[in-house]
């Protein structure tokens, strides 16, 4: 059951890069995320309210307290690095960076959950890495070198921060129900989000939103908080190292859509890149 909830959360995230880019257009990406992290937090609860896993709260240790609270730290620095680089760069582009973090989080999960490595595994990760480096060579770029410059920078840290936040997520969630562990992880977020965005003195901003660009940030938050339920129901019972990938197929549902919805095209090396990263995240499987 916990593939199905992983390929569940690839469906709901590679939804949530769509609508957030649409949603991110006019307005400061910052506040964009704060505001879809209302949204997930009013998600997150009423799944929490409706299995009842709040009356667990209580039996929560504080080592899980401790960690949850570090994998909210993580996924709010990561949230406000990817959806900036995907405000600047192109969806194609800022993607398959953010989903590297595959490669990262095997390496951690080897180190600090003593998850075993296989040839198989070593070989899926070789081709998911060379798979995201043809997506993104520099030949492919659209944008002038000063832009590209930010973009990668802030798509780099997104996928860096995405590792730590799945490490110390599975660590904090051993013994606690997932929609709780949810639940608590957002609050963390929605207040990092929230402080970036009056210490950028953007707060202001939020009256001028397009209608049209509030409606699809909110959309996207109903997306998220979607994915991350079934994201971490799955990292719960299974495999760190194979729910990150199984999530990371997320990236052929974006791209589906960037096509229909903002006509980015793949070039030939960026098609065969994206074909290395599906089936390396596909022979994962091969190790549950």
């Amino acid at each position: 059951m916990w593939v199905i909830y992983a390929l569940g959360s690839a469906l709901f995230a590679g939804l949530t890069s769509i609508l957030a880019k649409c949603g991110i257009k006019k307005t400061d990406s910052n506040t964009a995320t704060a505001i879809r992290t209302i949204i997930v937090l009013i998600f997150s609860w009423i799944m929490v309210l409706i299995d009842g896993s709040y009356k667990t709260i209580p039996n929560v240790s504080a080592k899980a307290w401790i960690f949850l609270i570090l994998s909210g730290i993580a996924t709010g620095i990561s949230w406000l690095c990817y959806f900036k680089a995907l405000q600047l760069g192109d969806i194609n582009k800022v993607v398959p960076i953010d989903k590297s973090s595959t490669v990262i989080t095997i390496i951690l999960a080897l180190f600090f959950l003593g998850e075993g490595v296989t040839w198989i595994k070593l070989t899926a990760t070789a081709a998911i890495s060379i798979g995201t480096y043809l997506m993104i060579s520099r030949q492919d770029y659209n944008v002038s070198e000063s832009k590209s410059k930010i973009w990668l920078i802030y798509a780099i840290l997104s996928a860096i921060f995405a590792s730590l936040t799945s490490i110390l997520a599975k660590i904090g969630i051993e013994n606690v129900e997932s929609n709780l562990g949810t639940a608590v992880r957002t609050c963390v977020v929605l207040i990092m989000a929230w402080i970036v965005v009056f210490i950028s003195g953007k707060q202001h901003t939020i009256k001028d939103i397009p209608k049209k660009e509030l409606i699809f940030i909110c959309l996207s938050g109903i997306a998220t908080g979607g994915s991350w339920i079934c994201y971490y129901k799955a990292l719960r019972d299974g495999y760190a190292s194979v729910v990150v990938p199984i999530d990371k197929l997320s990236i052929v549902v974006t791209i589906a859509f960037s096509y229909l919805v903002f006509k980015e095209k793949l070039s030939k090396k960026a098609l065969f890149g994206l074909i290395l990263i599906i089936a390396g995240t596909l022979a994962m499987l091969i190790n549950i």
